[in-house]
This record gives C-alpha cells, sequence and structure tokens, in this order.
C-alpha cells in the first residue's frame, strides 16, 4: 500500500556532506572564534582593525559604495525580521516542516549575536579624519557582528536547501550563488560602511560556520529518521 504523499520527506536529490566535514568546521570554527574573543578583550587587535578598514574604505567608487550598502539592507529591520521567518512560513505552507523548523533554528543565531554583544560590549568604530562610518540605526556593541553572524546562518542554510531540493540545474545553480555571495559580500560590506571593526567579521564568520555546520549536521540526522505513514 503506498504511503501518504504528505508524509514523505521531501526530496533530497543531491548528497550532504559527510558527518567528518561537519564536525571539521565546527570545531576550528568555535576555536578561532574563542581565540579572537580573547584578543579582543586584551586590545590587540586595533592596529591591524584600523589599518585593514582603512584599505577597504579606499575604494569609494559609486558602484561599490551602492553594492555595500545593499548587501547590508538585509540585515536591517524591518526586513532582517520579516525574512527568515517569512521564509519559514512558505516552507510550512509548502509542507516542509522540517526544513521550515531548521530555519526558525538558523534565524536564531540572531539571539547568539544579542547575548554575545552583551558579554563583549566593544564600542563599534568612531568616524575620525580617515575612518568613515555611514550613518545607520546601529544597535548593540560591536563585536560579533550580527549582519554577518545572521547571514552566514541564515542565508548560507537556504543556500544548503537551494542545493538539494531546487531540481533545474541552471535555477538551482543562480539561487546557490546569489545566496552564498550575498554571504561574502556582507563583510567587506559591514567594514566598508564602517560599522564594525574587521575582527568582528571574521569571527562571525567562524561562529557563524560552526552554527552551520551543526545545523546541517542535525538536519541530516533529522532526515534520516524513518518516515511513519
Amino acid at each position: 500500500m503506498p504511503g501518504n504523499p504528505a508524509a514523505a520527506p521531501v526530496p533530497v536529490h543531491r548528497a550532504l556532506p559527510r558527518s567528518a566535514t561537519d564536525l571539521a568546521l565546527i570545531v576550528p570554527g568555535i576555536a578561532g572564534f574563542a581565540a579572537l574573543v580573547a584578543l579582543v578583550r586584551a586590545n590587540r587587535t586595533q592596529a591591524a582593525d584600523l589599518a585593514i578598514s582603512l584599505r577597504l574604505q579606499a575604494l569609494r567608487h559609486p558602484v561599490i559604495e551602492r553594492a555595500m550598502a545593499v548587501v547590508s539592507w538585509f540585515g536591517f529591520p524591518p526586513q532582517s525580521r520579516l525574512i527568515p521567518p517569512g521564509v519559514a512560513l512558505a516552507l510550512w505552507v509548502g509542507r516542509a516542516r522540517t526544513e521550515s523548523v531548521m530555519t526558525i533554528a538558523a534565524w536564531g543565531s540572531a539571539l547568539v549575536s544579542t547575548v554575545i554583544k552583551a558579554f563583549m560590549r566593544r564600542p563599534r568604530p568612531v568616524a575620525g579624519t580617515d575612518l568613515r562610518v555611514v550613518a545607520a540605526e546601529l544597535g548593540g556593541s560591536s563585536f560579533p557582528s550580527g549582519h554577518v553572524l545572521t547571514y552566514t546562518v541564515v542565508y548560507g542554510w537556504l543556500a544548503v536547501l537551494a542545493d538539494l531540493l531546487i531540481r533545474p540545474e541552471r535555477l538551482r545553480r543562480t539561487v546557490v550563488l546569489a545566496l552564498a555571495g550575498l554571504v561574502a559580500a556582507v563583510g567587506p560590506s559591514r567594514i566598508h560602511l564602517g560599522h564594525h571593526w574587521p575582527t568582528d567579521v571574521t569571527a562571525s564568520y567562524l561562529l557563524g560556520s560552526s552554527y552551520l555546520a551543526a545545523l546541517v549536521l542535525a538536519y541530516r540526522r533529522l532526515k534520516s529518521r524513518p518516515v511513519t505513514p
């Protein structure tokens, strides 16, 4: 007797990474993040942070300026509070229940960022003779970058889902590349706009990669369970 189609798992036509790969990303990412926390709290990164920031901000072509602003736009409210739950709702309505719940779990990275910011209390960059800070509504301390952490986890997770679930190859590649490009560009954009130091961004990429790897590992284990008709 055929099973209930509604109870069948969402088709996964591409293999997920192996567990060893996940663990290899989780541990080094957390270790690297912890090392940066120690360096920042010891005030040993200021010179490098300033030098890198000035180097990136020296690129002031109008196209670059606009691109950096657009990339960061997705991380500001209200859109940052609407996009993740909106995607999760769409997945739920489409009967991709596991994927919907995991998307909400990915959005939980925003809470992780808030908690760490409260602990670190690092001042954000301040505009000076050479350093530029673009006006924006910024909350919390500078470390880590909430934009970079949530982009890495949320949009990284959506890229994983797109690669697994979108069947037309051209569409799949387009969506995955767009999401991956957003994740890759948000770090430089935060520095270019003067909203974060390079170590804020680097730490967020490290922690976000570990969070994402753990999410993928959990998803694989959930999808490997037998489905009850």
